[in-house]
C-alpha cells in the first residue's frame, strides 16, 4: 500500500500515513460518539511511527484518564487518538480524514455494546443520490 494523505477540513493540518494498517474499526462507543458527533467513527489503526504530520499542529485533548484525542483547533475535526495504556506505540487515525477515504476499508465494528440501536438496521433504510423528493 502507498502512502495515505489526509488532513483536517480546514486544511490547518495535514498528515502521511505509510506502512500497513494494522485494523480498520467502526467505532460505536458513546466517547467516540459524543466527540464526533456522529452515530460512530471508522479508526484505521498504526504503529506511531507510520504516522508524520506534513503541516500544522493538532491540539491534544485529555478526554479520559490516557485516552488523548488529537484535533484541529481551528476547524474541530478530531484526527488521531492514542491511548499508552491500553495500546502503547499505537496511534488511531479517523479514517473520514484521508483524502481517499476508500483506500483502506473497513474490517470490524468495535465498541457494539454501546452502539445506538437504530444503527443495528441502518443498511435498510431508504437511500436517495443526494436529498429526498421535496413534498
Amino acid at each position: 500500500m502507498g502512502n495515505i494523505t489526509g488532513g483536517c477540513h480546514c486544511g490547518a493540518i495535514r498528515y502521511e500515513v505509510a506502512g500497513e494498517p494494522i485494523v480498520h474499526a467502526l467505532c460505536h462507543c458513546t466517547d467516540c460518539r459524543r466527540h464526533a458527533g456522529a452515530p460512530m467513527v471508522g479508526w484505521t489503526m498504526y504503529t506511531e511511527d507510520a504516522v508524520k504530520l506534513t503541516k500544522g499542529q493538532p491540539k491534544v485533548y485529555h478526554s479520559s484518564e490516557h485516552g488523548r484525542r488529537h484535533f484541529c483547533a481551528d476547524c474541530g475535526t478530531g484526527l488521531f487518538y492514542v491511548n499508552g495504556n491500553i495500546m502503547p506505540g499505537i496511534i488511531d487515525i479517523q479514517s473520514g480524514t484521508y483524502d481517499d477515504p476508500d483506500a483502506v476499508p473497513a474490517t470490524v465494528h468495535i465498541q457494539v455494546a454501546e452502539r445506538l440501536r437504530w444503527m443495528e438496521d441502518a443498511h435498510h433504510l431508504p437511500t436517495f443520490e443526494r436529498y429526498p423528493p421535496q413534498g
